[in-house]
């Protein structure tokens, strides 16, 4: 498959997700978004991987295998980042009874 395919797929999904995080006001949708960013991220690296694998003169084993190496990196740092905004997330939820990201902008003054 052309690598120009997944190239269009990462942008669709890239874009979404900023549209969400951009129009929406619950924290939860904004970090569902969040997360839709950093996998079509992940899919580019994937993708590109893949691409300077196939256009290398030279066939190892392990080459290929550079840009999956950073997504599962990518990942472990994700899953970390979402239990922290989960937790910050169900204090607010304790503490204020509402998800809505704008009541926090009330908390300044």
């Amino acid at each position: 498959m052309p690598i120009n395919y997944y190239i269009i797929l990462s942008i669709a999904l890239f874009c979404i997700g900023i549209v969400g995080v951009l129009t929406r006001r619950n924290a939860i949708i904004i970090f569902m978004c969040i997360e839709l960013m950093l996998n079509a991220v992940n899919l580019l690296l994937v993708a590109f991987s893949k691409m300077h694998h196939l256009a290398g003169k030279a066939v190892l084993e392990t080459a290929g295998t550079d840009g999956q190496l950073f997504v599962f990196f990518i990942m472990v740092v994700a899953a970390a980042e979402v239990s922290v905004g989960l937790a910050i997330i169900v204090m607010m939820y304790r503490n204020i009874h509402s998800v809505d990201v704008n009541f926090l902008n009330r908390l300044k003054h």
